[in-house]
């Protein structure tokens, strides 16, 4: 089918005039290049530009305005979800990266039962028998594996994709929900620079050399930040999933 055919066939099933295929490609570009800010060299932007298209084209025939969201939230996550399942169906990441990812989570979770507060980057560093270096080392390289918000491709569990509704039982809303308030409130706990990050990166939509800027400090360094801030969030919710 050609992209013509497609883009007919999507303006004929939409029952909303707003929803012109034009008018969001912004939000799929914006989309892509906010994902390739943090993604090998090997994954060209123009691949997840493709991807988020078709994620677009889903969303404009699937949007029921009757769920409550915004077509934009609703078509921010589908564009997302797209990407993230073309990013995966390459699985470019090693398992040798999840099983660090974990290990590193789990390092965090002992050091802040043992000790009652947050874990310090030399106190994980020794529960996992490394010097901080190699430590800091860990948190670079698995800091490509974490996508979009508090997402991994081995950690389906804190994906974005549970914001949209999916015709939940009465007693599976209330568990959602309390999934998101738990989200929420252990966001709230991080560190302040943990979660002045993550703020400005999810919220404010900067890019790690963007944050690198604003809080003086180099972009792999914030990566680091990044990284350990997923990490410790995993760590915390360790009951949730």
């Amino acid at each position: 089918m050609s992209g013509t055919n497609v883009y007919e066939q999507v303006q004929k099933q939409s029952n909303n005039e707003l929803l012109d295929l034009e008018s969001y490609l912004p939000l799929v570009k914006r989309i892509a290049y906010h994902l390739k800010g943090r993604l090998p060299d090997s994954i060209f932007v123009d691949d997840l530009i493709q991807s988020g298209i078709i994620g677009l084209i889903e969303a404009m025939q699937k949007f029921n305005a009757n769920q409550g969201a915004s077509f934009e939230t609703y078509a921010g996550i589908r564009i997302r979800g797209a990407m993230l399942d073309e990013i995966r169906k390459g699985d470019w990441t090693p398992r040798s990266v999840h099983r660090k990812s974990r290990e590193v989570s789990a390092a965090i979770f002992r050091v802040e039962a043992k000790y009652g507060r947050e874990a310090r980057d030399e106190e994980i560093a020794l529960e996992m028998g490394i010097d901080i270096t190699q430590y800091h080392h860990v948190l670079q390289d698995t800091n490509s594996a974490h996508l979009l918000s508090i997402d991994e491709p081995d950690h389906e569990e804190l994906s974005e994709e549970r914001l949209v509704s999916k015709g939940q039982t009465p007693l599976s809303e209330l568990a959602e929900s309390g999934f998101q308030e738990a989200l929420v409130a252990e966001i709230a706990n991080l560190p302040e620079k943990e979660k002045l990050v993550m703020a400005l990166y999810y919220d404010e939509e900067l890019n790690l050399k963007e944050i690198g800027e604003v809080l003086e400090v180099s972009e792999s360094r914030v990566s680091q930040i990044h990284s350990q801030a997923i990490k410790r969030i995993r760590s915390r919710m360790v009951n949730w999933i």
